[in-house]
C-alpha cells in the first residue's frame, strides 16, 4: 500500500512538472527571446520516456525542467505521460485495441496498424531499423486472440497465426494516432533582425567542432536556432575547410561540383561567379529540392567591397503576414518557375514548382523561404486562379516581400574574412553581397538538408531519442 501510495504522489509531481514544462513552453513561444544555452541536456531528454516513476527518473524530470526554464531550444511538448490507467483495462474488438491512459484519455489502435508495426525482432529489423514483416500477408481481419498489460510493455498475441508482439507502453504513447497525444519532435527559431545579430552572432571555434561531436552538436544546435553560424579559427585553406564541411555531412554535388574553390572568373556561367552586386536570395530555386545548407569561406581579398549580407527569410515572412496578409497568402500560393541555363550543357529547372512561401502541408507550418527573382522564369501559367486577377496581385505581393527584406532592420551586413567561415539555412535565410574589386577567392559547398538534421539530431538528442519517432 505505501508503495502504491508513493507511486502516485510521484505521478503526481511528473505531472505537475509536465505542467510546468506546457507553461514554460508557451511563455517561450516568443521566437525573439533570448537564447541562454544552446546544448541540449541528452540525459534528461532520454530519461523522459520511461514510464515508471523512479527516483532516476525524478532527477531527470528535474533536470528537464531546468533546461526547458533555461530554454535549450526544444519543444516543451516531451513530457512523461505513458502511465496506463490503474482503474481500466486494456481491451480489444475485431477492429482495434484500446488503451486507457492514467492522463484520462483512451487510445485506439487499429488491429492491422497494430501488426504491421510489430516491434518484435523477427518483424523490425533490430539494427537496420527496417520493416521485416510482410505486410501484403497480413490478413484485412487480422485481430487478438488476447492482450496482456505487461510493465513495460504491451503484449499481443495474434489469432491468425499465434504471433506474440510487444509494443512498449511509451512507444503507444508517442505514436498514438486516435486522438494524437505527443507532438513530435521539433526545435525552436529564434528569428532575427540585424540590431538582435549584430554585436553578437551565433560563433563556435573550429577546434571545438573539430575534436568532438559535443562541439558538432553546439554547432547544429545554433545553426538551427538563427539559421547561420560563425566559425572562428578556421586555417585558411581549402582543405580544412572541406573538413569542417565534412564534420557535418559530405558535400551535395551539383553542376557546380561538389566542394568549391573559385574567383570571380565566370567559371560558371552565374551571377555569383563576378564582381557583381548580389540583392538577397536564396540558392538552388531551379532545384526540385534546394541545397539545404550553404559553407563559405573567404580565403583571400585584395581589394575593396564585397561585404556580405544575411537577412531572416522566416522573420521577414512574419512581418508580411502581419501587415499584409493577403500578401502573404499569394506569396504561399502562386507557384514560380525558375532555372539555371548559363552554361551550354545545363538547363536545369525543377520538377514541380514551388511557391516562394512553402508550407509543411500536415502542420501549415512555415518550411522554406525560396526566393530568387533573378533566377525566375517567365511566368506564363497561372494555375488555380484567374491571371486578371493573379498577375496583380502575384507583382504587388513581391514588391511588398522586396521592400521588407531590404530594410535596414532586416538586413545584417558583415565582412568576410579569412579564418571565419560562415554556415546558413539555405531554406530560411537569405544572402547576398555588395560589388567588389579586385582577386577574391572563396571556397565552399552546399550540405542537403536532410543530412543536417540528421547530424543535428543525433549529436543534440542522441540516438535513443531520435529513434524512438521513427
Amino acid at each position: 500500500m505505501r508503495r502504491f501510495l508513493k507511486s502516485l504522489s510521484n505521478l503526481r509531481q511528473a505531472r505537475q512538472i509536465a505542467r510546468s514544462a506546457q507553461r514554460i513552453g508557451r511563455a517561450n513561444a516568443d521566437a525573439n527571446a533570448p537564447i541562454r544555452r544552446n546544448a541540449i541536456d541528452r540525459p534528461a531528454l532520454r530519461s523522459i520516456y520511461s514510464w515508471r516513476a523512479t527516483p532516476q527518473t525524478h532527477h531527470a524530470l528535474s533536470a528537464r525542467r531546468n533546461a526547458l526554464t533555461r530554454n535549450m531550444g526544444v519543444n516543451a511538448n516531451v513530457v512523461p505521460r505513458t502511465v496506463i490507467s490503474p482503474h481500466h483495462q486494456v481491451s480489444f474488438d475485431n477492429k482495434k485495441v484500446y488503451i486507457p491512459w492514467d492522463e484520462g484519455v483512451t487510445s485506439s489502435y487499429h488491429n492491422i496498424w497494430l501488426r504491421d508495426s510489430c516491434q518484435c525482432a523477427s518483424c523490425f529489423h533490430p539494427i537496420t531499423k527496417q520493416r521485416l514483416v510482410d505486410t501484403f500477408t497480413i490478413p484485412t481481419t487480422v485481430h487478438p486472440e488476447s492482450v496482456e498489460a505487461l510493465d513495460a510493455a504491451l503484449k499481443i498475441t495474434w489469432e491468425n497465426d499465434g504471433h506474440e508482439s510487444f509494443y512498449p507502453w511509451d512507444w503507444l504513447h508517442l505514436h498514438s494516432y486516435q486522438p494524437v497525444l505527443e507532438k513530435h519532435l521539433s526545435f525552436r527559431r529564434v528569428l532575427w533582425s540585424c540590431d538582435d545579430v549584430q554585436d553578437n552572432p551565433p560563433v563556435v571555434e573550429f577546434s571545438s567542432v573539430m575534436s568532438s561531436d559535443a562541439g558538432v552538436a553546439e554547432w547544429t544546435s545554433k545553426i538551427k536556432l538563427y539559421g547561420f553560424c560563425f566559425v572562428d579559427d578556421v586555417p585558411v585553406n581549402p582543405d580544412d575547410t572541406e573538413k569542417l564541411i565534412n564534420r557535418i555531412s559530405f558535400p551535395r554535388q551539383t553542376h557546380y561540383g561538389g566542394f568549391w574553390d573559385f574567383t570571380s572568373d565566370l567559371a560558371a556561367n552565374d551571377t555569383a561567379y563576378t564582381d557583381l552586386a548580389l540583392g538577397l536570395h536564396t540558392d538552388g530555386t531551379y532545384f526540385t529540392e534546394p541545397p539545404g545548407l550553404q559553407v563559405l569561406h573567404l580565403l583571400h581579398h585584395n581589394g575593396s567591397g564585397g561585404e556580405s549580407v544575411l537577412a531572416d527569410g522566416f522573420k521577414a515572412a512574419r512581418i508580411l503576414r502581419e501587415e499584409a496578409p493577403e500578401h502573404y497568402k499569394t506569396l504561399s500560393r502562386i507557384r514560380i518557375p525558375a532555372h539555371s541555363a548559363g552554361n551550354e550543357d545545363v538547363c536545369i529547372r525543377p520538377a514541380s514548382t514551388s511557391p516562394i512561401l512553402k508550407h509543411d502541408e500536415a502542420t501549415g507550418e512555415l518550411i522554406q523561404v525560396r526566393w530568387n527573382n533573378d533566377d525566375r522564369s517567365t511566368m506564363d501559367r497561372w494555375e488555380g486562379g484567374d491571371p486578371d486577377v493573379d498577375v496583380i496581385r502575384f507583382y504587388e505581393a513581391i514588391r511588398k516581400w522586396h521592400e521588407i527584406v531590404t530594410r535596414r532592420e532586416t538586413e545584417y551586413w558583415f565582412k568576410l574574412r579569412p579564418g571565419r567561415a560562415l554556415i546558413f539555412d539555405n531554406w530560411r535565410v537569405m544572402h547576398g553581397r555588395s560589388a567588389f574589386d579586385g582577386e577574391r577567392r572563396l571556397c565552399g559547398a552546399y550540405i542537403n538538408m536532410d543530412d543536417f538534421e540528421s547530424r543535428m539530431r543525433l549529436t543534440n538528442l542522441g540516438r535513443e531519442v531520435v529513434l524512438k519517432y521513427i
